[in-house]
């Protein structure tokens, strides 16, 4: 899901063209059996001084739609806003705003930073939409099996994975004896594990709770979005993630 900090010449003048002609441009992300697709709005900060704008988990029609009115809203002077209810953006349920945290900038929001010269220095609304019986993921009775559709970006910022975090995932001894985490897999069973060694010695395999090893390290949110069949390496603890497709072995 997170892509490099590059934008093709292509993709670049064709944002630019759309921001100027029609005061905004739409991007979508496809997602996968794993990863929830999204679209995102690019330049209604720029050209209307409005928040940008982020939907999650709705087929990517439906997400082009109600993007695209409410850019088209946005145009009209109409201003969005955390905490109420809007009714005329899907056609048949409610949907509300929350403020993105800026903690979630690099994992979604890297074609919006270019364009605004590598920052985050722009603000960004979630559109949260209910299940069918009208309820918010905060509410009670919200159904569990859309839970991880549609991330909330503007809380658990210190546990971003879309397991639960008693979720056991699996490491090593050496890990555990405080070595740092440098490689992550996430096997294409859905597995995770969390290594200090490229090849580990699995004679020597331990489990773990999920929200252990990131409360240890919350580096490792960065690598939430990893895929089935991906892996993230780094250097050192200080080094950024760098994610590849990997072979099981």
């Amino acid at each position: 899901m997170k892509i490099d900090n590059f934008i093709d010449i292509d993709t670049e003048n064709l944002i630019r063209k759309n921001i100027k002609e029609h005061g905004f441009h739409l991007g979508v992300i496809d997602g996968d059996e794993y990863l929830p697709a999204f679209a995102f709005s690019i330049g209604l900060y720029k050209t209307y001084n409005h928040p940008e704008i982020i939907i999650f988990g709705l087929p990517q029609e439906i997400m082009q739609v109600a993007l695209n009115t409410i850019c088209e809203k946005v145009q009209k002077k109409n201003i969005f806003s955390t905490g109420k209810n809007y009714d005329d953006i899907l056609s048949k349920y409610p949907v509300q705003f929350v403020e993105v945290a800026k903690e979630n900038y690099f994992n979604y929001l890297d074609y919006v930073s270019y364009f605004y010269e590598n920052s985050s220095n722009f603000p960004v609304l979630q559109m949260v939409w209910t299940d069918q019986k009208g309820k918010f993921p905060w509410d009670q009775k919200f159904d569990k099996n859309w839970k991880f559709n549609q991330p909330l970006l503007d809380r658990n910022s210190g546990f971003k994975f879309f397991e639960e975090n008693e979720l056991a995932v699996y490491t090593t001894k050496n890990t555990l004896e405080g070595n740092p985490i440098l490689w992550v897999y996430h096997t294409h069973d859905g597995d995770w594990e969390f290594h200090s060694e490229e090849h580990p010695d699995f004679e020597n395999v331990k489990i773990i709770k999920l929200g252990r090893l990131v409360k240890e390290d919350q580096s490792l949110n960065d690598v939430h979005i990893l895929s089935y069949g991906q892996s993230a390496i780094r250097k050192d603890i200080n080094s950024p993630w760098e994610f590849a497709d990997y072979e099981d072995e």
